[in-house]
Order: structure tokens, then sequence, then C-alpha cells
């Protein structure tokens, strides 16, 4: 139970990697609760898009309604966002938007959401600058991209390098910062507020503010590799 006298106390556990299960293999592998967390919204994203895309007919109807409108939206705002080559980056920035959407809200449903761990938004900002870094290289080329370090001007290449470790490390505590945090006044207002009002301000903390996240990442991904490609 979080409260107000262990705020400090269980803020540093909540920073700590909670163990979910141990698979007995060796001297036994633990699952951080994070992974184990990842592992299910991958089975709720992967399972249906199977089931809808196993039998897609021309005219769609059902399920296949609902998944062309989302996959529309997402071509949509990368292609408007990208520009020409979106083809090329849609599949990995709609992935991480609908994992992210999943994921920073799944706490509605009980489960503590994988991105209050610092380890996974540190591996998603690792996923998003390599995706740009290798944009980069794939459509200026090596020489293209080296060569893009020392522009404008040869004096600011320092900055240049600098930042490929600033935007990863930006990307990164930011989703951190907001979910945590977010996590966090949920837990204190269900200690010392009636159950109604919780469940309306957990619109905001548990839905809205996630989404929001999921909506700065994505789009900070998407201009950094719209800028890569130029």
């Amino acid at each position: 139970m979080i409260t107000v006298e262990n705020l400090p106390e269980k803020l540093m556990e909540e920073l700590q990697p909670h163990i979910a299960f141990t698979i007995p293999l060796l001297e036994g592998i633990a699952v951080p609760q994070s992974i184990a967390v990842t592992w299910l919204i991958m089975l709720i994203l992967v399972i249906p898009s199977m089931a809808v895309t196993r039998h897609l007919k021309t005219v769609p109807t059902g399920a296949q309604n609902y998944a062309e409108l989302v996959v529309g939206f997402i071509n949509g705002f990368v292609k408007g966002t990208v520009g020409q080559e979106w083809r090329v980056f849609a599949p990995f920035l709609g992935t991480l938007a609908l994992y992210l959407s999943l994921a920073n809200t799944i706490s509605i449903f009980g489960f503590k959401p994988p991105t209050k761990d610092l380890n996974v938004t540190t591996a998603l900002s690792i996923m998003s600058i390599t995706a740009v870094i290798a944009a980069s290289i794939r459509f200026k080329g090596l020489k293209g991209w080296l060569k893009h370090f020392s522009e404008p001007l040869p004096f600011i290449l320092p900055m240049n390098i600098l930042e490929l470790f600033i935007r990863p490390l930006s990307l990164c505590m930011r989703l951190f910062g907001n979910i945590l945090g977010s996590f966090i006044i949920m837990e204190l207002i269900y200690q010392v507020i009636p159950l109604a009002l919780p469940a309306i301000l957990s619109i905001y903390f548990d839905i809205f503010d996630g989404l929001i996240q999921m909506a700065v990442f994505v789009f900070l991904t998407t201009l950094y590799i719209k800028e890569a490609i130029e």
C-alpha cells in the first residue's frame, strides 16, 4: 500500500524490476513482471490480428472493418509525416503505437504497466533511435549519414554526435517518468479518496495520459525518421 508517509520507499521499490515467475531451466530464469505483461500484450495483439487477416475479403465486414480503420489511420499519419517513403516505416511505427497504447493503459485491468519499468522504456528508445539511424543510412548511404554530423557547419560536429544520445534519453525518460508518475498518483488517490472519484480520475491518469504519452513517443520517432531521410 502506498501512503504519503512511505512514498519515498515505495517509489524506490517501484523502480526495481519485480519478478513475475521463474522458468525452471538451468538455475532458474527469472521473468520480470514487465516482460510477463509484455508477453500478454503480444498475445492480445497477435491472436486477433491473425484471426482477422486469415480470411480477408475484398469487401470488408465485421472485425475486418475495424482492423482496416486502424491500419488506415496509422498509414495516413505516417504518410502525412514521413512523405513518399512512408511504406517502409509504417509497420514499425504502427506496431510501436499499438504496443504503447496497451502498455500505457493496461493498469485499468489491474496490471502494472510495463512502461513504468526503466528497462522497457530504454529498450523502446534504443529501438527507435536504431530505426532512425538505419533509415538515414538506407536513404543517404553510410557516407551521407556520417557527413550529416558536420552539417550545416563543421564546428557543431560534437553537438550532432551528442544528439545521438540525447534523443533516446529524452524519449526514454519522458515515457518512463510520466507512466510511473501516473501510477503513483493513482495509487495515492485510491488510498485517500472514495472509490467513485478515483474511477473518474483513472480515465485521465490511466487512459488519457497513457495515450498522450504513446502519441508523443511515436510522433517524435516519426519526426526523427523524417529528418533522417530528408
